[in-house]
């Protein structure tokens, strides 16, 4: 018996943003699911429109499993993870003793399948830094949601998000950011 797959269906009750008060509650289940569709969406316009070869159902792989091992640590708030580097070191080595122990769930036939996706080995390569940006995409959307819902709370995120985005002068980041994240903040009727 594996509990690996119940463990996962856990990542619906692990809210984000635990420090911030929100008018809608995020979880990380649904934010995994909107950052494989960005990182997804990421690696076809790098594929497509900058000359990239990535693999986007791989990255799209990636993005869905990467917050997995908080379903043993928790989400633990952005401010605290990275108030300094022991902190982010401490926590970084957290998520990988969660990960492998979610790995360890696992039948020894699937571990193979499931390895690169839970442990990260590789985490600075051209697939990962994709599932980053989108990650970040990903709070800066929730950041805009917020801020239209007129929740000033998230105001100083978003102008932090912002900035940590334009950093990375990906292309596709970019791109994306041009073409798709100005309707985020239009109302259902202006969409429609």
């Amino acid at each position: 018996m594996s509990h690996f797959f119940a463990y996962l269906s856990r990542m619906k009750y692990i809210m984000r943003w635990g420090l911030m008060r929100n008018t809608q509650a995020e979880n990380i289940q649904e934010h995994s699911l909107q950052v494989a569709m960005i990182a997804h969406a990421l690696a076809i316009i790098r594929n497509k429109l900058f000359g990239g070869n990535l693999n986007c159902e791989r990255i799209m792989a990636l993005a869905v499993y990467h917050e997995v091992s908080e379903v043993i640590t928790g989400d633990m708030a952005t401010p605290i993870k990275y108030f300094n580097p022991e902190i982010k070191n401490a926590y970084k080595n957290i998520e990988a003793i969660a990960s492998q122990k979610l790995l360890q769930m696992l039948p020894d036939e699937l571990k193979e399948g499931y390895e690169p996706l839970l442990t990260h080995k590789d985490n600075e390569n051209e697939e990962w830094n994709i599932v980053k940006a989108a990650d970040k995409i990903s709070a800066y959307l929730k950041c805009l949601e917020e801020l239209k819902a007129g929740n000033q709370e998230f105001s100083k995120a978003e102008k932090s998000l912002k900035s940590e985005i334009e950093k990375m002068k990906l292309p596709e980041v970019e791109y994306f950011m041009k073409v798709f994240v100005p309707s985020f903040l239009l109302t259902l009727d202006e969409l429609n």
